[in-house]
This record gives structure tokens, C-alpha cells and sequence, in this order.
């Protein structure tokens, strides 16, 4: 009998000593040394560290193994194991897979904590991310993970074990198969990155994704003009609105200042047969009816869309059950969310589908762009339809993107300036789903600090891609446009008026008089500002500066952001980093409702300040 081993390559090192570099053998229950050799069987590695030209910190980590003896056979492997040793109490961390509890992707690691960031489905619905993660302290971070030209789906266990003052995290990959290496056979690992930074996970996420689309094909989208246009949605009457709800809401969005308006769910017979229901006994004139409204204001519409989903009694389903995504048991995989099945992302007749489809809210119903909608559209599990046509069953959750990218071209075929968002709800976004769109978006947030960490995100990803805050109702207190505006969102509201709807429980989402004065507030100053179309500053370390703080440069001047959750208040003092010491400046406070305007020295740029929740202001040079 041949003898199963689990490989492990371990790439040890400890941050701030490099040099130490150790690979183990895991044959059973023995950790073992390479070069591992016993009664004949040997497995040696072979692995080179290159440091990135030009990207200082930045190095990459090809390895590969030799059977130099007996048949082996390989389960696994691991990369990159790493050692940080905490030298405070807390060590800050970007961890982007994605679970049902939809956490933050920044989280603080202290003593006992342990996550696995499996890039895989994690939960019914749930999976993808980005394949790197992250710890930094106050002097700096270091960051692992893959440049691969598709997701893998790997592992990146990171822990903190109790009474002991270390964090460790590495990259795992569990083969789909075990494979049985002969002698004279090479197993080649993924290639993998370490990258030692100063600041937070910006720099980190900045560095990986500027090397992705330089060496590995990744092209991230422009956004459009429109893409940063402020949103209303009509989400607030929910999925039994009706049309006369949406028509008599559209002269108060205009009079307000919104550009979009969103027809969300509830206008399909199901998930999967996208034709109009029982809600628009017109059906195509009556859709049509309502994007020609909206552009008789001078609006733009965008319709909801969750594709790749279908309901088990749809029409779809009982005529193309060839489209459904098969997994390994020969099952239909389940969407949760939606009680719906999957649909192959990869299958040549789903492209089909989704080509009529489009033409359909496009072209015949005259919709400007899409919201596409749904946490299922971050990853699937590996589909076994034979019917799709797969090498490997793999295939169907690394080629996912490539559906949207097909889906963004299409409709920018048909319509030049679509703007395309995909909104995987509560996950860190699968990272290959970021160049096929031109409007990113906060993704139902859970908390303003989800809206801001989220935006930070973005901004080092893909610093032109438009961030849309998604509705200010998900914030605190469902009313902080400053988490929106400050950190350079595109501000967005699903208000009801002039009242709202009986039949649909959530809410109220009325526009009352207070709402309305608010509303005028900030969007006056949201268009007045741009800040939407700014750049995005790495000034400050999340995690470790307080106040949480952000800087926007736009038309000459900086505008800066700082924020408090967990304190009733701040009185203090203010570093406004980023400015000339041999110049002088004027900050104001451009969102009061009663302005103050004060000299700020670039020199020792320290101010003193006062407030509840958020502190804005626009520093100019004098």
C-alpha cells in the first residue's frame, strides 16, 4: 500500500527576519524536516524568493516539489506560513473572505482569535474575497498572498494563539483531488507574494492590486461620469411597490437633486423568468412606461438584477435544467437568500439567456444601467454538470467574473454609457469581480464603519472606480451622509413620499420635513464638493490614529474626515498630515450649518477640536 502523506510547504519567517525559511512534511501525525526522506520515499523542494523591481518590500515566492522516491500522495500544501510578533495588545488586519456573519474585513486580532478565510463557499451563499491578507501594527504590516490570474481557492489562516504573543497566518491550498506524485513527478504551487509595508492595508491592497494589473492581466474599468451621480432608489415600497408609488416619487427626487433612479425587486415573476408580474398588467409597454418618465425629468434608471439565480418552479428551470450548476453529488446548488438554484456561471446557454435578457432591459424596456444584486454573485461551488462543458469542475468558480465581464460589454455594446454595479450583499468582494464593473458599492452595510473601511478598500484596489455609499438608511442612526461624503462616496437614499408604503412591513422610510432639510443639506454640499471624483489620500493608519480619519484631494485643496463610533465625543487635538511645511492654509468647516473658517500653520498643522460623531473640513492654500 502506498503511503498517504499531507504536504505542507511552509515558507516560515518571522517579521523583520526574512532569512528564516523552513519547509515541513506532515507524514501522519510527524512534523518533519525537508529534504524529507524515509524507507524510501524523498520530496524535495525547490523554491526562489525575487524581490519586485522597483516596489520596495515586495517579494515573490515561486516553490515547487520533486519525488525523487516512492509514489506519494498529496493533499495539501501550505505557503508563506508567517510570524508576527504583537507588541502591543491588539494587531490590526484585513481579512477578506466572506461568511454569513458578513464582518467587517478589517478586524483586530487579540489573544484566542482564529479565522480561516477560506476563499471557497464558506456558507449557503457565501464565499469569495480577496486573495491576501494583512496584519499591521503602528510601525508597519506585512501582507501575504497569491498573484494568480483567476481566484483560487485557498485558505488564509490567521491566529492568535492564547499566552503567546505571536500571530501567525498562512496561505493553504486542499487539492480538489488527492494527487499521487511518481517518482521523477513535480507538483508546482501557486505563486505567492509577501510584501512588507508601512501604514495599514491600503498600502498592502495598493501594492497587490497595482502588480495584478501590470503582470496579470487584470484591467480595472473607468467609471463613467454617470457612475458617480447621486442615487435614489425606490427599494423604500419594497417588493410589492407598485408603479404609481415610483411615478409619483420621481418631481421630488429631481427637485432634490438626484441623478439615478433604481427600480429594485419586486417587478419579476420570479428569480430566473425576469418578465414583469401581476404588479404591470402592461407588461413590457408598462416598464417602458416608467424609464420614459424618468427621462422626460432628465433622470437615468437602473434596474435590479440577480442573476445567475433561478426559482425551483420557474419556467427557466423546467425548460433549461441543462443551466443549473451540478455539485459534486449531482445536486442543484441552493441560493438561501433568494430559495433559489444556482445557474452555471460558465455554461454556453446561460450566456445565451443573459444575452435576451439584456437586450430586454436595455433595448425594449430602455433602462440606462444595471444593479445587480445578490451575495451568490461573489463565488459557487465547482459545478459537475457535464452539460457545461468543464476540463475541471474548478473551473466554475475561478471563471465566475468572466460572466460579469461578459454581462458589462454587452451592455455598453448596447448602451455606451451603462453604469454597471454589482452589489455582492455583506461580502468582501471577490476581488476578480472588481474590473468588470464601473460602480463599486458598500454592499448593505452594517454600520457607517462598514461604508468607510469598505470605501478605503476600493479606493486602493481601483482609485478610479466610483464607490456608491448605498442607501444612508444602512448607516447610523440611517442618517450619516458624512460617512458617505467624507470618505468621497456617492450618496445615496431610498425615501418614500408622500408617504410611505402600507404594504410592506420594514421602514418607515418617509421623506419627513427634518428628512427633506437633510437631504437638501447634504446634497448640496455633495455637489458642491465632488468629492466622489477626488483622490483618495493614505494619511492615516487605520486601527492605530484616533479619531478613524480620511483625505480627499479635489480642485487644490484637501478635505479631511474624521470620525468616532465608540465615544459620545471628541475634544482634542488634530494632526492634518499631508500639507507643506513652508506654506500656510485656511481650513473650513464646509458641512456645519454654521461655517467657521481658521489659519492652520503647515509647519505644526495641529488643531484643536469638538465634536459628536464626525468632524469634516476643506484646507486650502493661502
Amino acid at each position: 500500500m502506498k503511503k498517504a502523506i499531507y504536504l505542507i510547504v511552509a515558507a516560515m519567517m518571522v517579521a523583520c527576519c526574512p532569512k528564516q525559511d523552513t519547509a515541513l512534511i506532515c507524514a501522519e501525525a510527524d512534523m518533519q524536516v525537508f529534504p524529507f526522506s524515509e524507507n524510501g520515499m524523498k520530496v524535495t523542494k525547490h523554491q526562489t524568493v525575487s524581490p519586485v523591481e522597483g516596489v520596495e518590500g515586495l517579494e515573490i515566492i515561486e516553490t515547487y516539489f520533486v519525488n525523487e522516491g516512492k509514489p506519494v500522495t498529496v493533499k495539501a500544501y501550505e505557503l508563506c506560513r508567517t510570524q508576527v510578533e504583537a507588541k502591543d495588545t491588539v494587531v490590526w488586519s484585513l481579512q477578506p473572505s466572506s461568511t454569513s456573519a458578513r464582518l467587517d474585513w478589517v478586524l483586530p486580532v487579540t489573544e484566542g482569535f482564529e479565522k480561516e478565510n477560506y476563499l471557497g463557499m464558506n456558507n449557503s451563499d457565501y464565499g469569495g474575497g480577496i486573495p491576501m491578507v494583512d496584519l499591521w501594527q503602528r510601525d508597519g504590516g506585512i501582507a501575504i498572498g497569491l498573484f494568480e490570474p483567476v481566484l483560487r481557492m485557498i485558505s488564509m489562516p490567521v491566529e492568535w494563539k492564547r499566552y503567546d504573543n505571536k500571530v501567525t497566518m498562512a496561505l493553504r491550498y486542499n487539492l480538489p483531488e488527492p494527487i499521487e506524485l511518481a517518482k521523477g513527478d513535480t507538483l508546482y504551487c501557486f505563486k505567492a507574494f509577501r510584501y512588507n509595508h508601512k501604514g495599514d492595508y491600503f498600502n498592502a491592497l495598493r501594492t497587490f492590486s497595482d502588480y495584478m494589473q501590470a503582470n496579470e492581466g487584470v484591467e480595472m474599468r473607468p467609471s463613467e461620469p454617470e457612475a458617480f451621480e447621486p442615487v435614489w432608489c425606490a427599494w423604500g415600497y419594497g417588493r410589492p411597490f407598485k408603479m404609481n408609488m415610483v411615478l409619483g416619487t420621481l418631481d421630488k427626487v429631481k427637485e432634490l437633486g438626484f441623478t439615478w433612479v433604481d427600480i429594485d425587486d419586486g417587478y419579476q415573476i420570479a428569480e430566473g423568468d425576469w418578465n414583469t408580474n401581476e404588479l404591470f398588467p402592461g407588461g413590457d409597454k408598462d416598464m417602458r412606461h416608467i424609464t420614459d418618465e424618468v427621462h422626460k425629468r432628465g433622470l437615468k434608471a437602473k434596474l435590479w438584477w440577480a442573476p445567475l439565480a433561478a426559482d425551483p418552479d420557474t419556467k427557466l428551470v423546467k425548460e433549461h435544467p441543462e443551466m443549473l450548476l451540478l455539485t459534486e453529488e449531482w445536486a442543484r446548488e441552493y441560493i438561501t437568500w433568494w430559495d433559489s438554484w444556482y445557474l452555471s456561471p460558465v455554461n454556453p446557454e446561460v450566456d445565451k439567456y443573459t444575452t435576451d435578457l439584456l437586450k430586454m432591459f436595455l433595448d425594449r424596456w430602455g433602462f440606462d444601467g444595471l444593479k445587480i444584486d445578490g451575495q451568490h454573485l461573489n463565488c459557487c461551488l465547482p459545478d459537475y454538470n457535464e452539460l457545461t462543458g468543464l476540463e475541471s469542475a474548478w473551473e466554475a468558480p475561478e471563471q465566475m467574473p468572466t460572466y460579469f465581464r461578459k454581462v458589462y460589454e454587452q451592455a455598453r455594446a448596447m448602451k455606451p454609457n451603462a453604469v454597471i454595479q454589482v452589489c455582492p450583499c455583506g461580502c468582501a468582494v471577490n476581488y476578480f469581480l472588481v474590473p468588470e464593473i464601473n460602480q463599486a458599492v458598500a454592499s448593505d452595510p452594517m454600520s457607517s464603519r462598514q461604508v468607510r473601511m469598505k470605501r478605503k478598500a476600493y479606493a486602493a484596489m481601483a482609485p478610479g472606480l466610483a464607490y456608491y455609499g448605498d442607501h444612508v438608511e444602512l448607516t447610523d442612526n440611517g442618517n450619516d451622509f458624512a460617512s458617505q461624503i467624507g470618505t468621497g462616496s456617492v450618496i445615496g437614499t431610498k425615501f418614500t413620499w408622500p408617504k410611505d408604503n402600507p404594504d410592506w412591513a420594514e421602514g418607515p422610510f418617509l421623506l419627513t420635513p427634518e428628512k427633506e432639510a437633510l437631504v437638501r443639506k447634504w446634497m448640496k454640499i455633495f455637489k458642491e464638493n465632488n468629492l466622489a471624483r477626488g483622490e483618495y489620500l493614505n494619511l492615516y493608519t487605520w486601527g492605530f490614529d484616533y479619531p478613524e480619519a480620511h483625505v480627499i484631494r479635489q480642485n487644490d485643496a484637501m478635505y479631511y474626515a474624521f470620525y468616532i463610533d465608540d465615544d459620545p465625543a471628541f475634544d482634542g487635538t488634530l494632526e492634518l498630515r499631508g500639507l507643506d511645511a513652508n506654506k500656510t492654509y485656511t481650513a473650513i468647516e464646509y458641512t456645519a450649518d454654521e461655517p467657521r473658517s481658521f489659519e492652520v500653520n503647515g509647519a505644526d498643522p495641529k488643531i484643536e477640536a469638538n465634536f459628536e460623531r464626525s468632524y469634516l473640513i476643506k484646507v486650502i492654500e493661502n
